[in-house]
């Protein structure tokens, strides 16, 4: 991949999708996730002042923990308020042409949300290097090895429907990292943070265990 971002992301291997109430929950995540051995965050706009939290991370993490990128980003202006905040890539749930080029002047990844072959075709036109399968859960990981028939050379991150016990299964059906929320984080609703830092461990080792 040309994007050294993307290239750290597909090392990783898991991206940990984080929804949180404030910056001090979204930073204990993160720093669990890492702790587990998983340096990929998606911070979600769906946190309140998402891009103050994004900064905060930014700065309360050192940058070789940390491969920090926003989540939910609808429309460019939130883009750029993103990559303003540090984020140094942008995940979507669709494809929005606008980000996509904007995203690809300043150099930074975009990953929209695609489930369709023409939805893939439209985001590749449109310079995205890695889709995200989003929800991954509607047709889960044999769909990736159907995509992959015409299309060999695709790089295809699912998110949804990704847990412990057929991770392995979206690796070996040719994914190149998976995105996942509620299944690594949920030990956090009830301020479990090693719960946390345990499923990350737990993610990281399976996807290990799969690439052989």
């Amino acid at each position: 991949m040309k994007n050294p971002v993307l290239n750290k992301l597909v090392e990783s291997g898991v991206v940990a999708v984080v929804r949180a109430q404030t910056k001090d929950e979204a930073t204990k995540i993160a720093l669990a996730c890492i702790e587990g051995g998983l340096k990929a965050i998606e911070l979600t706009f769906t946190v309140p002042n998402a891009h103050e939290v994004i900064r905060h991370l930014r700065d309360a993490i050192p940058e070789e923990k940390l491969i920090l990128g926003a989540g939910t980003v609808l429309d460019k202006q939130t883009a750029q308020l993103a990559i303003e905040s540090g984020a140094t890539y942008i995940v979507s749930p669709g494809f929005d042409l606008e980000t996509a080029l904007y995203c690809n002047e300043v150099n930074v990844p975009y990953m929209p949300g695609c489930l369709t072959i023409t939805e893939m075709l439209t985001a590749l036109k449109a310079g995205v290097e890695v889709v995200k399968l989003f929800p991954g859960s509607a047709f889960g990981p044999s769909y990736v090895k159907a995509v992959k028939g015409p299309l060999p050379n695709i790089n295809i991150m699912p998110t949804g429907g990704v847990s412990l016990d057929n991770v392995g299964e979206w690796i070996k059906n040719g994914v190149v990292a998976v995105g996942v929320g509620g299944e690594l984080t949920a030990p956090a609703k009830h301020g479990d943070f090693d719960g946390v830092r345990a499923n990350a461990k737990a993610f990281v080792d399976a996807v290990k265990k799969a690439r052989g």
